[in-house]
């Protein structure tokens, strides 16, 4: 029996973040299951393409990697998404495992999310106290999500925004594309007398929506719009990947496959 594991994320052209997220990942991946071959995937075709013309690397599409894999004999394959919620790009790894399920693999199965199933959500919670940090009455996080604007999985957001509220942390969420928007994480600052904020990506990586949208100089990224509105702003530029609390929830969603 060949086995494997295809360790799937959204992928990015930022080297450095790379590294320490995507790579990290992987690696704990492969260490906590040495019986399996962990093989990669990237679900974005325009990373892929930069890729390949930028640096000249090669990175499979999703259906790419479990064609290879069938090609290469593997029975048994479980396909692991990095994604934070299961929102519309976690759709489409559905739609496109479920396309194989009537091939050559003996089982074929998917993991899940970050954020699924509702215990992830208190240990997501406990996992990012480790890079939170120590803060006083006037000081707050602000995590910036992506967002799924028109999946019901943009709830996810909301969700962990409880979570932290009953954990007590100042600690507030709001995402590029969809609900709850930087005007509202902006009105809870104020209500709450906030003066100090750090920035930090809630995304696998640290990648062009953090290094650009998040902590960027154009007058349209949250750090510019938080300093012109009086904060006084900090970023912490590390995508969750590097968390290795956040490594050991995917690698449970990975045996809880296995164990089911």
């Amino acid at each position: 029996m060949t086995k494997g594991i295809l360790v799937t994320s959204f992928g990015t052209s930022y080297e450095d973040t790379r590294k320490v997220t995507i790579d990290a990942v992987e690696q704990k991946i492969q260490k906590s299951f040495p019986d399996y071959e962990v093989r990669r995937a990237f679900t974005s075709n325009f990373i892929i393409k930069k890729l390949k013309q930028r640096d000249n690397i090669e990175v499979d599409t999703l259906a790419q990697g479990l064609e290879k894999m069938k090609k290469d004999g593997f029975t048994e394959v479980i396909v692991q998404p990095l994604h934070v919620i299961a929102g519309e790009e976690f759709n489409d790894i559905v739609e496109e495992v479920s396309k194989f399920k009537d091939e050559t693999f003996d089982k074929l199965e998917l993991g899940k999310p970050l954020l699924y199933y509702s215990q992830d959500y208190n240990i997501a919670v406990e996992a990012l106290k480790k890079q939170l940090p120590q803060m006083k009455d006037t000081q707050a996080v602000v995590l910036m999500g992506h967002g799924s604007p028109n999946h019901p999985a943009n709830s996810s957001y909301s969700n962990l925004q409880l979570v932290l509220q009953d954990e007590k942390l100042p600690v507030y969420i709001g995402v590029v594309e969809g609900y709850p928007t930087l005007d509202h994480v902006l009105e809870k600052l104020k209500d709450d007398n906030i003066k100090e904020v750090t920035l930090m990506p809630y995304m696998l990586v640290a990648g062009d929506h953090a290094q650009n949208d998040m902590a960027g100089d154009e007058d349209d990224s949250w750090k510019t719009i938080l300093e012109k509105e009086g904060f006084t702003v900090n970023t912490y530029l590390h995508g969750l990947g590097e968390n290795s609390k956040y490594q050991d929830i995917y690698v449970q969603h990975i045996k809880d496959i296995m164990e089911k």
